[in-house]
């Protein structure tokens, strides 16, 4: 038998590294992985955007590497996806460092202390391209690297220079090339503060994150923090390579949060994108929001999110990629996601249903009827409305009928339309017009006679002012008349 040497040539094999399909927010997490499998609880991205050879650093206080450990973490593919890892280790093939890096740059540089030595040692692509060696530089004069100088006792600095794939096309110092930096900083610190949110939790938390000097906030996607969200228990699935870990959680109605909650957990997108499963791995996000093939994004259950948790030892099964930033599931967990995704959106539907219920009721007093005509939904004014009805009692007769024709039109001529890409991910922002004071009394007076004909109970008339939409929506200026009327029941 015969064989033949085939290594790869380094020149070209580490130019197709680079293509790995990162986006600077996965190669900067790639990075934070490793510091946070290497303890560390303080991780500061630096960023110089302005210079004429502007650099990225992400420096940690981990336990640092000897200069042995970095020759070897500096080795593509020094780890075997197949080895057994400890439950909390984030890595993978042992490329991230490597991959998520030349995406980005074609420099990088590694600073490492332990035990009190300090180590460097660095990758040009420049180098490997004119030598075609798979060789690295040890650089004993390690200060004059920026982002060097703030390793503590013991840390590491990934430091990217020549960030050819980030100027936006300037080579030169130009303020366009500064703006295009800084905005693609600015959307990696939001990737950020999500995919590490359950690292950066709570009043003692096990990871913080800095740019350039702040301090990063989590983006906490099940929004824990609102004691009017929905859980349901944790489900646990025990598989041969481990345990997968389920809680589905229904986000309350916007009108139970306030403007910038409501907008944090849409991201920018909006809720209707937001939605769906949100599966992590060892507590590090993997993929945030979707139904994975399982179900459509709908407005009914745009408050509907799962979260799956995995274990590192899951990897093959679910096909983790090298970037860590999309996975599929496994035929018995799709089976038995999709046993419960019918529970799982029904909760986020009944939030809505429930709201719309309440709107149909008669004891409220309606303005619109919501009507269920062959599986279609309508909305119609209420004719039967006191208010209405009692002022075309009180027109001529030729015209009562005109009037209530006009009311009609006004239901026709709903702009379905437009309510509907006005609330299109951003309900939050469409409100009611305010109800000038005669309105409110109109249909203040209106409930109380409602009530007179009843015979409610004063008791039984405060229920219905208070659970009355309009009325509520504007309480404080209609607080002084409903006092009044309720004086009547004396």
């Amino acid at each position: 038998m015969r064989h033949a040497d085939v290594t790869p040539y380094a020149a070209n094999l580490i130019e197709g590294l680079r293509d790995f399909g990162y986006s600077l927010e996965t190669a900067l997490a790639d990075v934070i992985d490793n510091s946070i499998t290497a303890g560390a609880r303080n991780i500061s991205l630096e960023a110089d955007t302005t210079s004429a050879n502007p650099w990225i650093a992400i420096i940690d206080d981990g336990h640092g590497m000897t200069e042995a450990e970095l020759i070897e973490a500096m080795r593509f593919g020094t780890k075997n996806p197949l080895d057994t890892r400890d439950a909390k280790d984030l890595g993978r093939f042992g490329l991230g460092l490597k991959s998520a890096s030349f995406s980005q740059c074609r420099s990088l540089t590694v600073v490492s202390r332990k035990n009190s030595v300090t180590s460097c040692a660095a990758w040009d692509l420049d180098a490997v391209k004119a030598t075609n060696k798979w060789e690295i530089e040890l650089i004993s004069d390690w200060q004059i690297f920026l982002g060097a100088h703030t390793i503590g006792a013991t840390g590491t600095a990934v430091i990217w220079q020549n960030l050819d794939r980030l100027d936006g096309g300037f080579r030169n110092i130009h303020p366009d090339r500064t703006r295009v930096l800084n905005e693609a900083l600015s959307k990696a610190a939001n990737y950020l503060q999500l995919v590490f949110h359950r690292f950066m939790q709570g009043p003692n938390p096990r990871m913080i994150l800095t740019l350039n000097g702040k301090q990063l906030t989590p983006h906490d996607p099940f929004a824990e923090s609102l004691p009017s969200r929905q859980s349901d228990p944790e489900e646990i699935l025990p598989l041969a390579a481990g345990k997968v870990v389920i809680q589905s959680v229904t986000l309350p109605h916007h009108k139970r949060m306030t403007i910038a909650q409501w907008e944090a957990l849409g991201r920018g997108e909006g809720m209707l994108k937001t939605q769906g499963f949100y599966v992590y791995r060892a507590e590090r996000l993997i993929i945030a929001g979707s139904w994975l093939g399982l179900a459509k994004q709908t407005e009914l259950t745009k408050l509907a999110r799962v979260r799956v948790d995995i274990p590192n030892s899951m990897d093959s099964e679910w096909k983790i990629d090298v970037k860590k930033a999309s996975a599929q599931l496994p035929l018995v967990v799709r089976r038995r996601l999709s046993s419960i995704l019918e529970r799982i959106s029904s909760n986020s539907k009944r939030v809505y249903h429930t709201r719309g219920r309440k709107l149909v009721s008669d004891e409220q007093l309606p303005l619109w009827d919501r009507i269920l005509r062959a599986g279609k939904i309508s909305f119609e004014p209420n004719l039967k409305h006191p208010a209405l009805m009692n002022f075309a009692e009180r027109l001529p007769e030729e015209l009562r009928e005109e009037f209530l024709s006009c009311i009609r039109l006004l239901g026709a001529g709903l702009p379905l339309a437009t309510l509907y890409a006005d609330m299109h991910g951003n309900e939050a922002e469409v409100i009611a017009t305010d109800a000038d004071h005669s309105a409110l009394i109109l249909q203040a007076r209106a409930i109380y006679n409602f009530c007179i004909t009843q015979n409610y109970t004063k008791e039984d008339a405060i229920a219905l002012f208070r659970t009355n939409e309009l009325l509520k929506n504007n309480w404080k200026s209609a607080e002084a008349h409903i006092e009044e009327i309720l004086n009547e029941f004396e």
